[in-house]
């Protein structure tokens, strides 16, 4: 028996049943137990028993450890370590929750660098600063900071599908990473590793038209976050002559978009967001087309949070799209604002006290009694109702127009999609009144959506201001201001 088949038939022959617990002496000593902190696997390698919330026992603990070890043996080849990597993978995808859980321990606990290593290479590093060893002495640094982890991981992504079992591993740990601090940093070395093997260096860009296979149309509705796609026939008009789909692909995900975008053509900037979905509606004249609107753009994978893919996904679109039309000279967004309503219900009564007494008279009287942040947010509820010269309309377009212009965290947009296209050098270009008047865009932003417009020549300039804590924001956006 080769060492591939015998590692395979010890990991499915080490994981049985979960252990009988042991008997607790007492209904005091098991609470105390219960209540007691997590023992870290180093204390829990060294035990015998194990404790009420632990899937697994020390002694199967140990074994999982020494499967683990064996993939990283430096006596073994990485096409061997790839086939010890995946037999556990084939366990792990089998396992409880919390026997994975206890894996992923045993990853970020066991497989960190040697500190005092890494305490003497970086000690011989400062001392060579400035001397024909220091470059030597670099690359003793950079070779001790490399983790076993860093090594495990990498054999994992040897097998043909263990790309797919990572990034899957960490859709599933991100929820426990505030729960369980141990687990940061395996999170840190795997979106680290991530950042490296998905660049857009390696990614390739791809149309999706109704030509495309079924099964990747099917992920096209299946991942689409912004706009539910309600049909067959929906989907078709989405991907109709007037419109685009691209998305990246990352060789080792196969027919599996990573994020995608959904783009209208026509000869203005949109608006409304229900022309754009109306299967009904008459594609547009391309010869005429003079705008791209991305009225939709998807991320894929949890797994690859912290990678960042738009800002590329776009210029490359953008490119793409000039080259087939030349005419095109505006490229657009037509983009939700997920944070507005919660923020206003926050900062209703501030926005309130930096009315004038004119102002407030007026906002009083069209809500017929006073002016307070109760009554203004439920007439806020009924915003399609509101006429254009609407005092509490207008409170809505200053407050949302306050929210994306000023309103900063650590230095960056509050609003995630705001945070996104401005990081990417876009600026706030226009506030749509019913932009998007389904219950969904109701509920979320009392149907207010807004245009951020990607001007190619400033680009730069925008991220320069962003840089400086300053949001990129078109004059229209500026008279909104209080």
């Amino acid at each position: 028996m080769n060492p591939s088949d015998w590692l395979a038939r010890s990991v499915s022959l080490l994981r049985p049943a979960l252990e009988p617990r042991a008997v607790a002496a007492g209904g005091a000593a098991a609470h105390d137990e219960a209540a007691a902190r997590p023992r870290s696997t180093r204390e829990r390698l060294q035990a015998t028993l194990r404790r009420r919330q632990e899937a697994l026992s020390p002694r199967v603990l140990r074994r999982t450890l020494l499967e683990l070890q064996a993939i990283v043996d430096p006596q073994v080849s990485e096409v061997e370590g790839g086939r010890r990597a995946r037999a556990v993978a084939q366990w792990y995808s089998q396992a409880p929750l919390e026997e994975r859980r206890d894996c992923w321990l045993l990853m970020s606990e066991q497989f960190a660098p040697d500190a005092r290593k890494l305490k003497a290479v970086r000690e011989q590093y400062e001392a060579a600063q400035g001397t024909p060893e220091e470059g030597q002495a670099e690359i003793r640094l950079r070779k001790a900071m490399v983790s076993p982890r860093t090594r495990l991981l990498q054999r994992f992504a040897v097998f043909p599908d263990g790309m797919r079992f990572l990034v899957d591993l960490r859709a599933e740990l991100l929820p426990h990473l505030k729960s369980d601090k141990r687990l940061l940093p395996l999170d840190a070395e795997l979106e680290t590793l991530f950042s490296t093997w998905f660049d857009v260096a390696f990614l390739e860009l791809r149309r999706i038209s109704w030509d495309s296979p079924a099964s990747l149309i099917e992920k096209l509705i299946k991942y689409e976050a912004v706009h539910d796609i309600r049909s067959w026939a929906d989907v078709k008009n989405r991907l109709d002559s007037d419109r685009r789909c691209y998305g990246f692909f990352h060789p080792r995900l196969d027919g599996e978009p990573l994020i995608f975008v959904e783009v209208a053509l026509g000869d203005e900037i949109a608006d409304c967001i229900t022309p754009l979905l109306d299967e009904g509606a008459a594609p547009t004249d391309l010869t005429r087309a003079t705008t791209a609107i991305f009225y939709s753009i998807s991320s894929t994978q949890a797994g690859l949070r912290g990678v960042s893919f738009g800002d590329s996904l776009i210029k490359r679109v953008v490119e793409t799209l000039k080259a087939e039309f030349p005419k095109l000279k505006h490229f657009a967004t037509l983009s939700p604002i997920p944070g507005l309503r919660a923020w206003l219900g926050k900062n209703a009564g501030a926005l309130l006290d930096q009315l004038d007494a004119k102002a407030r008279a007026e906002l009083a009287k069209a809500l017929g009694g006073a002016a307070t942040a109760p009554q203004l947010l439920a007439a806020w509820e009924r915003p399609l109702q509101l006429e254009p010269r609407s005092p509490v309309r207008s409170l809505l377009l200053r407050g949302a127009a306050t929210y994306l212009g000023r309103e900063l965290q650590d230095g960056k947009p509050l609003d995630p999609v705001a945070r996104f296209h401005l990081g990417n050098g876009a600026r706030v270009e226009r506030l749509n009144w019913a932009g998007d008047p389904s219950s969904k865009g109701l509920k979320q932003s009392y149907g207010l959506m807004v245009n951020y417009l990607y001007d190619l020549k400033r680009l730069d300039k925008h991220r320069a201001l962003l840089a400086k804590r300053e949001i990129p924001v078109s004059g229209g956006i500026e008279d909104l201001y209080f």
